[in-house]
């Protein structure tokens, strides 16, 4: 008798929590994006693009939940890919090239464009009152760079200053500063005499600063990318959910107009940036 009873509250058990907390537990996704701004500005900017996905995930049938997750660092970002940490990330070109290299399995979600067009530029910049009027000015100058593992903040800057005749070894100092509003206000206060930055970033800073551009190069615009192993079917509906986003305010703060189809061949350019990059002598 009291063995029956047992079963039977056993399965009244099992009932109410199918009625209290539904069949399932619903799963959490994660989004990545690593400091190239003040994490406050960071989460600011992305939380309207990750709600956007939320909804279209939820009207697909999902109850998986998307949280975001700002890294210190470009390398630590890359590492949570890398190793299926995080589930999907906004990277920068460079990034994306150092962890398809360690694990091929990633995949291109899709990728950032203004106007249709897969390119934006990086920016050389000075102060306003400074002598310095191109890159190869700079020889004997001290230089800011952004971070490490950035595109535009170390390799392809860095490979336009060797196409410019100029190596570490033609620079009093340099240093990475690991963001790239943090290279435009130390260039701004006179603790370098030059730096690299993105467009938006001298847009941002270069009245209300001082700062005035040298010379500029191209990049290829941002990549979404997902870890190896991701669901297929949640992997459709977040890239088909990038593709139709044309919200103006979504993506307002991305300074964007959408997202492009992303082939890895699109990331080619910056491949051999990279490559030429190393001459630099760091």
């Amino acid at each position: 008798m009291r063995k029956k009873s047992l079963t039977v509250n056993l399965l009244t058990i099992a009932l109410l929590l199918v009625i209290f907390v539904g069949p399932s537990i619903a799963e959490i996704i994660t989004f990545g994006i690593y400091t190239s701004d003040k994490p406050t500005v960071m989460y600011q900017k992305f939380k309207p693009i990750i709600d956007y996905l939320q909804d279209r995930i939820t009207q697909n049938g999902s109850n998986t939940t998307v949280k975001m997750k700002i890294f210190p660092s470009y390398g630590a970002a890359v590492d949570a890919l890398v190793e299926g940490n995080v589930d999907f990330v906004r990277f920068g070109p460079a990034s994306y090239i150092l962890a398809k290299d360690r694990n091929e399995n990633i995949r291109l979600l899709a990728m950032e464009h203004k106007k249709n067009e897969k390119r934006f530029y990086g920016v050389f910049i000075v102060s306003q009152n400074s002598s310095i009027n191109s890159i190869k000015d700079l020889k004997g100058k001290s230089f800011a760079f952004g971070d490490k593992d950035s595109t535009i903040g170390r390799y392809l800057s860095q490979a336009e200053l060797v196409e410019a005749g100029i190596r570490s070894a033609d620079l009093t100092r340099y240093d990475y500063l690991g963001r790239h509003d943090k290279v435009a206000l130390a260039v701004a206060v006179g603790n370098y005499d030059a730096g690299v930055v993105k467009e938006n970033t001298f847009k941002k800073y270069a009245e209300s600063k001082g700062l005035k551009k040298i010379a500029q190069f191209p990049n290829v615009t941002k990549p979404w990318v997902m870890r190896a192993g991701f669901d297929d079917n949640l992997f459709a509906i977040l890239r088909q959910a990038l593709l139709e986003l044309k919200d103006k305010k979504t993506l307002k703060a991305l300074k964007q107009d959408g997202f492009l189809v992303a082939e890895d061949s699109d990331y080619d350019f910056v491949r051999q940036g990279m490559r030429l990059s190393e001459e630099f002598g760091d």
